[in-house]
């Protein structure tokens, strides 16, 4: 008998492990990454209060292309650091949520950037 390699538990274990020493506070909040195979999704969340302030995603209604891509990415990313620079956000920190920091979550996290977050 076969057996698959348990990857989601894997990325949680990793996610479980990062978030041990990443949370966010009202003054610097956390910027966090989902990825599915067919989107990728960001959100601005304060942990103290259990919040999430900003949130953009490629499954959005005016979102245009496939979600599935680094460009999808990107776009996802300026659009969050837009939507958090509205609400007065600069500063936040990154979490890649067990993700490796390669091909879409690096765009995301470039995107960002260029949106004008730091981290």
């Amino acid at each position: 008998m076969i057996k698959r390699p348990d990857t989601r538990g894997a990325r949680i274990k990793r996610h479980k492990r990062v978030r041990a020493k990443i949370s966010g506070t009202p003054e610097i909040p956390r910027l966090d990454v989902f990825r599915s195979n067919a989107n990728i999704y960001a959100q601005i969340i304060d942990d103290v209060n259990g919040v999430t302030l900003v949130s953009a995603s490629s499954n959005e209604k005016d979102f245009e292309g496939s979600g599935s891509n680094c460009e999808a990415a990107a776009k996802v990313g300026k659009l969050v650091a837009e939507r958090a620079l509205e609400k007065g956000i600069k500063d936040v920190r990154f979490d890649r949520g067990g993700f490796v920091y390669h091909g879409r979550v690096k765009a995301l996290a470039d995107g960002a950037r260029e949106g004008g977050l730091n981290f």
